[in-house]
């Protein structure tokens, strides 16, 4: 019998990398629209990304009894003081989109270090008594310029150490592997298999 999850999510990519990652293993996982679930708009207020994942879990844990994760996760550009960080969607909303946020980014680093790290924490709620996090930071650089062009977020400025290409010149396999939901999603994948939710 699969083991299921609810992922408090509408974000079909993000739901098509968990499920990739996850449904090998028996797990079957639901977004919330598979479930005719709305919530409407969360506001997430936390003071970190573990913070911001629960407040969305916590918003569904009201609504169903059924294992949750959620994620919050952002990217930390050394030479900006590590910002965007937490604010990373709604400061790629306050340039009018990506593509502008990232000739600013640009700018604003010109001549300064380009390191950069991706974080992500993903929050599993009504398995344990209390919250339990899985969390990922994976070390990088910001490139000189955009050349692989991608719709999902940052992924076409931020070079991962390991494998020193971008998100967005990543196959999905290389992807899943080493990015910040990949990684942080297998120390839960761990964590099922351990406790035999997982097999």
């Amino acid at each position: 019998m699969n083991f299921e999850l609810l992922v408090a999510t509408n974000n079909a990519h993000k739901l098509k990398e968990i499920r990739k990652i996850l449904s090998p293993y028996h797990i079957t996982v639901y977004g919330m629209k598979d479930l005719n679930i709305d919530i409407g708009e969360v506001e997430e207020n936390g003071k970190t990304y573990f913070e911001n994942a629960l407040i969305k879990a916590t918003a569904l844990q009201k609504i169903t009894t059924m294992p949750i994760i959620a994620d919050d996760s952002g990217i930390e550009i050394e030479a900006l003081d590590n910002a965007p960080g937490l604010y990373s969607s709604r400061y790629a909303s306050s340039f009018g989109g990506y593509p502008q946020t990232f000739e600013h980014i640009f700018k604003e680093i010109d001549g300064k270090t380009r390191r950069a790290r991706f974080v992500c924490d993903i929050v599993l709620v009504n398995v344990e008594e209390k919250p339990l996090k899985f969390e990922a930071i994976i070390p990088g650089h910001i490139v000189e310029k955009v050349t692989d062009q991608s719709d999902f977020g940052y992924d076409p400025i931020f070079i991962e150490d390991s494998l020193n290409k971008t998100y967005a010149s990543m196959s999905e396999d290389e992807k899943n592997r080493v990015s910040h939901r990949g990684v942080a999603l297998r120390k839960l994948l761990t964590y099922l298999r351990i406790n035999g939710l997982a097999h």
